[in-house]
């Protein structure tokens, strides 16, 4: 639609240098495009259940006569006669998708007043395959539901549209992965230590659960909106239709050829596909030199690409949607990813609206910026954060203001870690949680080492620590070199082993347990002197009183 709509107008409105250049991009770039991806089956055999007031349900039953079976629960009781496999019940729990929803109730009338799975009573399978939920506020909370269920409310027209698509949903149904998961990268726990949840927060749809040490993602309940990809700061889960790379290969190609074609002050536009139609109408209202990127949803690019377009030079980057319309935690995600890019655009002396969000309904006021941000478009390799941290410091080497360190807001990945050096043990518990490797151990002396720019700020090392002793800190430094020194938090003398001399752990240590333990009944005698030792002595040590004293194994 989107060449079409260009084709439509190139000799009149788009005529110009700019419009000429745009439409030879577009038509000259290899398009965004992918291997088949994997994908998950749905099979519906069209056994549908309605939700709601009586009422409402049996009239609304005769009009999905082509389904194999139809099954009414009501939720409120009426006085007219009581329907075919019609039953009652308040306490309604749906969970599932499309062929396999498990649904239940505590059924009214039944002989035990148990909770049952409804649709083994009525229908004698152990799922539903489609839903339509004609109840005021829905049974199912989340914000995008599963497909095969309808959320129809009192919506007349809701309800007409679904009459008519639901005999078609009888079959089997492939949709893509939308997701890749790598565990390794992930930094949502370790050694029963819980961390980072931006991805299961980020989920409107309810995909995304913890099992407690890791990240689960329900293929069947995805639907591709992206924003746990956004999210997520390690790029354990990262988009497939495409992958980040692609498409910041595209747009860099899309730039390059054109500005070789004569085009200037580029203004790049994402959009979702769901809204092509919307932007092919909006298209005639906004300059020429804006240049339209099409993806599978608008949150599956975040801040590195974002940034990475600023690099290969578009002047601005525009989030485009009806902003009326976007579900709330879809907003939320984006618009903390947004504050993010704008702090560090309005920390360097930027306009931090070089980047934002763009309501189609306000295509005829805007207003193009002339200037670039950088005088030399270039393109940028590397792993998310390596992309950005890269174009930061483009930005930061060319900007009117040089900021030593900028604050960020709480849930930012960008940061650094304060410790309490004089309470802490060096237990190393911090660097034995750690997923990014930000703390790691010195080596060859009792030290705590930290390197700024690999920290997301997942809080594992701060949950990890007994003593309390670190803590988070949101920001940036904005001096690369300081960024990625390994910087020594704490160290300290080496207690050395009172029988072979080998430093074997923190003089502090082992100070703090003799003290602690020094009154303890199995710490008494030879015991207690056993901590000043290496783990090789101490063993030695206590098969030789043994061999000596072979009673003492009697003596408790």
């Amino acid at each position: 639609m989107l060449k079409s709509t260009l084709e439509a107008f190139s000799d009149n409105l788009f005529s110009d240098k700019n419009g000429q250049a745009r439409q030879a991009a577009i038509n000259g770039t290899v398009e965004l495009s992918n291997l088949i991806p994997p994908t998950v089956s749905y099979e519906s055999r069209g056994n549908l259940l309605i939700i709601g007031e009586q009422e409402t349900i049996t009239t609304a039953a005769s009009q999905f006569s082509e389904l194999n079976s139809v099954t009414l629960l009501a939720t409120e009781k009426a006085e007219t006669e009581k329907a075919e496999n019609l039953y009652f019940s308040k306490e309604v729990a749906v969970k599932g998708y499309l062929g396999a929803f498990e649904v239940t109730c505590r059924v009214e009338g039944a002989l035990t007043d148990t909770t049952a799975n409804l649709a083994k009573v009525a229908i004698g399978r152990n799922c539903f395959d489609l839903i339509v939920d004609m109840t005021a506020d829905g049974v199912v909370a989340t914000e995008i539901p599963a497909p095969g269920y309808y959320r129809v409310g009192a919506g007349k027209g809701k309800l007409a549209r679904v009459i008519e698509e639901l005999p078609a949903m009888l079959g089997t149904f492939d949709k893509p992965k939308y997701f890749r998961l790598n565990p390794d990268k992930c930094a949502h726990s370790s050694r029963g230590v819980s961390g980072c949840d931006r991805c299961v927060d980020a989920c409107p749809a309810g995909a995304l659960s913890s099992n407690g040490h890791a990240i689960e993602i329900n293929p069947y309940l995805c639907q591709g909106v992206g924003t746990c990809a956004m999210a997520c700061p390690t790029e354990a889960i990262t988009y497939a239709l495409p992958d980040p790379d692609n498409t910041q290969h595209f747009v860099h190609r899309l730039l390059t050829r054109y500005q070789e074609e004569g085009g200037e002050t580029p203004t790049l536009l994402f959009y979702g596909n769901r809204d092509e139609k919307t932007l092919a109408d909006t298209l005639t209202k906004l300059p020429t030199t804006v240049i339209p990127v099409a993806l599978e949803e608008l949150a599956t690019v975040g801040v590195d690409t974002w940034f990475s377009a600023l690099a290969y030079g578009a002047h601005q980057v525009l989030l485009a949607t009806n902003t009326a319309y976007i579900p709330a935690t879809i907003d939320r995600v984006l618009s903390e990813e947004l504050t993010i890019a704008q702090t560090f655009l309005s920390e360097l002396g930027y306009e931090a609206d070089r980047i934002t969000l763009f309501n189609f309904a306000d295509a005829e006021s805007f207003q193009a910026f002339d200037a670039p941000l950088l005088s030399e478009a270039k393109r940028i390799e590397g792993a998310k954060r390596e992309k950005l941290f890269a174009v930061l410091e483009m930005l930061y080497d060319a900007a009117s203001q040089k900021p030593a360190c900028s604050e960020l807001p709480a849930d930012a990945p960008y940061g650094s870690v304060e410790c309490q050096s004089s309470d802490c043990t060096l237990c190393m518990s911090c660097v034995a949680v750690c997923p990014t490797r930000a703390l790691h151990a010195v080596g060859d002396r009792p030290g705590l080492l930290f390197i700024e720019q690999d920290c997301v700020q997942c809080g594992m090392c701060e949950k990890a620590c007994p003593e309390k002793v670190i803590a988070m800190k949101p920001g940036l430094n904005w001096d690369k070199a300081t960024r990625q020194e390994v910087r020594v938090i704490h160290e300290e003398e080496a207690a050395c082993c009172t029988s072979c001399g080998k430093p074997f752990a923190p003089a502090s240590m082992v100070k703090m347990l003799t003290e602690k333990l020094q009154g303890h009944s199995h710490f008494q005698g030879d015991a207690i002197r056993r901590l000043a030792m290496c783990e090789d002595c101490r063993v030695r040590d206590v098969f030789s009183k043994i061999e000596n004293d072979p009673e003492s194994q009697l003596r408790v």
